[in-house]
């Protein structure tokens, strides 16, 4: 008995109307090193796109977002097409945003009508760049604060922050009654961000600003948290065994503990910043938009340089941390950074989820071996010298040694 083949998805099909630009979408993913099958996968969703887009009377120049969530949400749920598909949501909507990204590189389809919110956020983001020098994540997670609460105020219709009240300001941070501290405390610095930035432009919006609630803050009551010395070993001696990217989650956490570095600069650190002759290495686009230059412990050049020999892909990109999945050796994100640390704790039973702790065990290291607070503030890059004495605090042997006895105790 001869065994019945399974139907295969479509990944060639020159009547279709996608069809020409299916070449130039392949070597797209075969030049980030995709795997085959997952490259397969995508040109049938390509495929199934263009027989929905002619039997639905669209064109080339008419692919964009509103006509994808239209495929998506009212075609895949509920396809019937005679031939099998690949209807995962996920992958057709990966699949098909990388198609939208090419064709614009091509010109074949016109970029977005930009609106009035995003050409408000456009500015407000370059704003914070420009002026405040933040991060690229922190300005991302404040544009979409305010996204939400200009979409709120005016919909789609122009921007005029001088028409917002105050209680809506009030209402919009404070959020309802499942809000904890700190959310509240991130919104309204966003919302204090935006309207300085407003006032910047010239906008009476003095009253805006009074009106955004200021949760109390209790940053001193209680110690930087750290690791102890021997914590620390533990984590560097948990990426001997056997584990994904071994080396490269190594290397990383060795930049997270030994330079302070946080998850943005390690994920910037470029082959150009290390000096090997003077043992150096340039911190460039930190916080505060500054470069600095520090001193490269060995263990940490051992670390980065053992992963360069052994384990980095062949790549063109300068970025010395660089992904080992498709696309492969374009460059990591943040997330890399914390899912390596993330995988650190769990190997070795921890409940702990923090990545920033261990630059707070630079700090705490290097208050208690009798480091001047100068020194400190320079190796952590803080702007003030106020900012690094918080860490004093964790000194127990000295403090101890100057307490005065509490009134009325023991003598």
């Amino acid at each position: 008995m001869s065994k019945s083949l399974k139907p295969q998805l479509c990944t060639d099909d020159p009547a279709n109307i996608l069809a020409p630009f299916i070449k130039g979408y392949r070597e797209h993913f075969e030049a980030g090193r995709y795997a085959v099958k997952r490259i397969r996968l995508y040109v049938a969703s390509v495929f199934h796109f263009g027989d929905w887009m002619r039997a639905e009377g669209y064109a080339i120049h008419d692919i964009g977002e509103v006509v994808v969530s239209r495929f998506l949400s009212g075609h895949l749920s509920s396809c019937t097409c005679s031939h099998p598909v690949q209807n995962h949501l996920i992958t057709n909507r990966a699949a098909l945003n990388h198609l939208i990204r090419i064709l614009r590189a091509q010109g074949m389809v016109s970029c977005p009508t930009i609106d009035a919110l995003m050409h408000e956020l456009a500015l407000f983001d370059a704003k914070m760049a420009e002026v405040w020098g933040l991060s690229q994540g922190t300005r991302d997670h404040r544009c979409r604060i305010i996204r939400r609460l200009l979409k709120a105020q005016f919909g789609s219709g122009p921007i005029d922050p001088t028409s917002i009240t105050p209680s809506s300001i009030r209402g919009f941070v404070l959020g309802d009654a499942t809000w904890s501290a700190n959310t509240i405390r991130v919104m309204a610095g966003a919302v204090r961000c935006y309207l300085r930035y407003r006032k910047l432009l010239g906008d009476n919006v003095t009253d805006l600003i009074r009106a955004v609630p200021q949760p109390a803050c209790w940053s001193q009551s209680t110690l930087p948290e750290a690791l102890s010395d021997d914590e620390l070993q533990q984590l560097f001696r948990s990426f001997d065994s056997d584990c994904p990217s071994r080396r490269r989650g190594y290397a990383i956490v060795r930049c997270l503990a030994d330079l302070g570095l946080r998850s943005s600069e390690v994920v910037r650190l470029s082959l150009d910043d290390i000096d090997w002759q003077t043992g150096t290495v340039r911190i460039t686009f930190g916080k505060g938009r500054r470069a600095d230059v520090l001193p490269l412990p060995a263990a940490t050049g051992e670390a980065i340089a053992d992963y360069l020999l052994h384990e980095r892909p062949k790549t063109p990109c300068r970025n010395i941390f660089v992904r080992h999945v498709a696309p492969i050796g374009s460059p990591v994100g943040r997330r890399v950074v914390q899912q390596a640390v993330h995988a650190a704790y769990r190997r070795l039973g921890w409940d702990r989820t923090r990545v920033h702790i261990l630059r707070h065990t630079l700090a705490t290291r290097l208050v208690n071996t009798g480091a001047p607070m100068k020194q400190i503030a320079d190796v952590m890059r803080h702007r003030s010298i106020v900012t690094s004495a918080t860490y004093a605090r964790v000194d127990v042997a000295r403090l101890s040694a100057v307490a005065l006895s509490w009134p009325g105790s023991a003598a």
